[in-house]
């Protein structure tokens, strides 16, 4: 049984070093990395206890590391089921300020007034952003545009965006219409 936890524990060792990178960028891989952490310290546990058992006979210290083991599990999983439940949630992803997305928009020549804003995240490094923005010229939509995706990309890494050109007019109906 200790030569299988020896060869476990290089093995896991190696896949750690291995998903490490990527454990940051991806839920799934973030997820993967929990699971070889939990199997390597299950590993290590099972060598600490034979080294126990088998030098002092104490056979409670087996259930005593795997315990150990579990709890130290628990915040990593916590974590991970956090990050999973925002994501399902379409909650903002926590690195965008929304008022400052906000005034970057309004920043924009010709845009007098943003609605309707929206940033959520759809997966793992993937954030999308929507909203409506109320122009002065309706003539210059395609700059306005061009200018608020070009915004939303370098000031926040916004590439999954959906905005809507609208002028006061448009607006104002808008308004009459939710009453």
């Amino acid at each position: 049984m200790l030569a299988v936890a020896v060869a476990g524990l290089v093995v896991n060792l190696v896949s750690m070093k291995l998903l490490s990178a990527g454990s940051s960028e991806s839920l799934n891989v973030k997820g993967a990395y929990f699971e070889v952490l939990s199997d390597m310290l299950g590993s290590l546990g099972v060598i600490i206890a034979a080294a126990v058992v088998m030098l002092t006979g104490w056979t409670l210290a087996d259930p005593i590391i795997g315990a150990a083991i579990g709890l130290f599990i628990v915040p990593r999983t916590w974590i991970l089921l956090r990050q999973a439940i925002h994501i399902l949630m379409e909650g903002t992803p926590p690195e965008v300020d929304i008022t400052l997305l906000e005034r970057k928009l309004l920043d924009i020549p010709g845009v007098v007034a943003v609605h309707d804003l929206h940033v959520w995240t759809i997966t793992s490094g993937i954030d999308a952003m929507s909203c409506h923005l109320v122009v002065a010229d309706m003539g210059q939509a395609r700059a306005t545009l061009v200018g608020a995706n070009e915004a939303m990309k370098s000031g926040f890494g916004l590439t999954h965006t959906t905005m809507q050109i609208e002028d006061q007019s448009l607006r104002e109906a808008e308004g009459e219409l939710k009453l």
